[in-house]
């Protein structure tokens, strides 16, 4: 199966940058695989993907190489198996709470002796049986990698026992829910943010353990990495896109044009 290049970077000690592609469209995935960004987070939690489509858009981004890091719904353990046989490189679980919950989803994503995933092995990421099964057993539970989102107050306490479970390689802190579920709802300037940030990079260096989490801008990226955080997303088409829109309705007003803002 394909190497993963997130993993051949943290494996050497050097961050990643993501960024987040929304759009069912394969050609977004193809373009900005072959730009060259390392690692696409397409997201199953929030948005209407079905594992049909993300299979279809993940063999987009592989033109240019790109890792696909797919996140399922808290709980679905199987869909996230099953996202890995469609191709994605690793997956990256929401609103972990408990070191148990991370057990269960380790069991659920790699092959004995690690887990007690499910073999198929007729799919794209063996690829379609054309090699050795044991190779690919090897490759699939050293060439994937499982992303455990701290989001909420119970995970931050929990962050260090979660970082110890085996086969959890990186623990990712979520901002948003984060800071809605502490009583700081987008105030990414508040303590809270910070210390919270500070327990995890702490927990995950005492596990031995990656971690990481959304940059807002090319100087909080900076701040983030010189912090130690391996993997760093920013961005995403949606955003950017709406973002390039309002930026030419804002310059198209000198020019007498109105617009139904209704």
């Amino acid at each position: 199966m394909r190497k993963s290049k997130a993993l051949a970077k943290w494996r050497n000690g050097q961050p990643v940058l993501g960024t987040t592609l929304h759009f069912h469209d394969p050609s977004v995935f193809e373009m900005t695989s072959l730009l060259g960004f390392e690692l696409i987070w397409i997201d199953l939690e929030h948005h209407a993907h079905s594992v049909e489509t993300a299979g279809n858009l993940m063999r987009a981004a592989r033109v240019g190489g790109a890792d696909i890091l797919a996140r399922p719904a808290k709980g679905e353990f199987l869909r996230a198996a099953r996202l890995l046989e469609a191709g994605a490189n690793g997956i990256i679980y929401p609103r972990c709470s408990t070191a148990e919950e991370a057990r269960e989803l380790v069991r659920s994503l790699k092959f004995p002796p690690l887990g007690i995933r499910g073999l198929d092995g007729a799919g794209p990421d063996r690829p379609y049986g054309m090699n050795d099964l044991r190779n690919y057993l090897k490759d699939a539970n050293q060439e994937t990698f499982i992303l455990v989102q701290i989001e909420d107050p119970e995970g931050l306490e929990n962050a260090s026992e979660i970082a110890r479970v085996e086969g959890v390689d990186m623990l990712f802190f979520g901002p948003g829910d984060f800071s809605v579920q502490a009583g700081f709802p987008g105030d990414f300037e508040n303590p809270k943010y910070y210390e919270a940030l500070r327990q995890i990079a702490q927990a995950a260096e005492d596990a031995g353990k990656w971690w990481g989490t959304p940059a807002f801008s090319n100087q909080h990226a900076q701040f983030l990495v010189n912090q130690g955080a391996k993997l760093v997303t920013r961005g995403s088409d949606l955003t950017l896109f709406r973002m390039a829109l309002m930026q030419i309705k804002e310059e198209s007003k000198n020019l007498g044009i109105t617009f139904n803002d209704g």
